[in-house]
């Protein structure tokens, strides 16, 4: 392939009137068609594998609901720490127990409401299909009452924005999306790539949607944000997975210089193929992560069941009771132990007590008064590499009233 036909199949710059250039996308497929070598067939072949892993190992998984909540949580934390948040898995948690820390990021909202995209975004899907209509609907679940709020959250942007440094001007930026004049015409050819393009392999295509999204950047703030949600919903949409368990943010996290490279290689030099190899050995090693995450959740469930079954007495169904609810939520404070199991103050003091005896809860504060506890094996799961200070290092202060 020419060096110079590789360079536009993705689009060209063009001069502004303002002096800077903008890219102008082309429309999915390339053209040329994307080199579908051995080696990127390899690639996909391993990745196709071990998302089929994952997707049987979430079948067998007790009350799948619940343990698929702490995988969403996972991913907004992740993918909004790409973005520059600050805010913890705990924190998270924390701020949707309605229990404050006193070192509490600012931005904790923003994580708050990717968990609300996404959960909008799957609840849509029985009725909406992927399109510019549901993308602009995560935007304003995602942007909503943030600091972002005030950057038009659910419309497409009606100015030019660019990415750079902090403080760079647009004839300094490494990458200027299309002018607002084109985005909805841009918008409207990846919603048709996205429902009638069948000839290339389903992963290829995600991966590629994701790019093109992110070449568009069609919103003022949280394009990366919305870009990664749609790799998961566009998955659960075609069937791949029966639950939306497969999220990239930790890999691209790890991975961040490439991340960005691969798709600004893609602009530059029409470089699909090294962008998709890429978006390859992200599904395949978040695949094997999350099934093996899945496998520890069953083995952590068990073990803790038949320890409270063995230490509890007459108490297990109580106890067993409140362990599945900790799957959902895992932090705790006595009121809602009580409120939970619509039992007395007194024993759900009791229960919670003891079950922090048997090392299943964590009490986190350090309090005599307003204690919280952690179901802290069961969080680890999904926090590691959440955040760079651990639980024990932020305490909670109090119970929001």
């Amino acid at each position: 392939m020419a060096p110079e036909t590789r360079s536009q199949r993705s689009g060209r710059y063009e001069p502004q009137p303002q002096g800077y250039r903008a890219f102008i996308p082309a429309p999915l497929p390339p053209d040329p068609p994307l080199d579908l070598t051995p080696d990127l067939m390899t690639l996909l072949a391993r990745a196709e594998q071990a998302l089929g892993r994952l997707d049987g190992s979430t079948q067998i998984l007790p009350s799948q609901d619940l343990f698929v909540a702490m995988y969403v949580r996972k991913e907004a934390v992740l993918s909004s720490q790409i973005e520059g948040t600050q805010s913890s898995l705990d924190d998270l948690l924390a701020a949707e127990a309605r229990m404050l820390r006193r070192r509490q990021p600012d931005d904790v909202g923003e994580v708050v409401n990717y968990v609300a995209a996404m959960n909008h975004g799957l609840a849509r899907l029985a009725s909406l299909p992927v399109s510019v209509r549901l993308i602009r609907e995560l935007h304003e679940r995602l942007l909503t009452g943030t600091r972002g709020s005030e950057r038009q959250p659910g419309h497409l942007r009606e100015s030019q924005n660019w990415i750079g440094a902090a403080g760079a001007s647009l004839n300094e930026a490494i990458y200027v999306p299309p002018p607002h004049r084109v985005v909805p015409e841009a918008l409207g050819d990846l919603e048709r790539f996205i429902h009638e393009e069948r000839d290339l392999p389903l992963l290829i295509r995600i991966g590629m949607a994701h790019a093109q999204f992110e070449t568009i950047h069609p919103f003022l703030d949280g394009n990366g944000r919305v870009g990664r949600l749609l790799i998961t919903l566009l998955l659960c949409e075609e069937g791949a997975l029966q639950q939306p368990v497969l999220y990239l943010s930790h890999f691209l996290k790890q991975h961040r210089s490439e991340y960005y490279e691969a798709l600004q290689s893609v602009r530059e030099e029409g470089a699909w193929e090294d962008w998709v190899a890429f978006f390859l050995r992200a599904v395949q090693g978040s695949a094997v992560d999350a099934t093996e995450t899945a496998r520890r959740i069953v083995d952590l469930r068990e073990r803790h069941r038949d320890l409270l079954v063995a230490a509890l007495g007459r108490g297990a169904g109580t106890g067993l009771r409140l362990l599945e609810a900790l799957y959902r939520r895992p932090l705790i404070d006595i009121p809602e132990a009580q409120l939970l199991l619509g039992i007395t103050y007194q024993a759900a003091n009791n229960l919670v007590t003891r079950l922090a005896r048997l090392e299943v809860l964590e009490e986190i504060t350090g309090q005599t008064r307003h204690r919280v506890y952690r179901y802290s094996e069961y969080a680890d799961l999904f926090a590691d590499g959440t955040a760079d200070e651990t639980h024990s290092q932020a305490v909670l202060a109090h119970r929001a009233r």
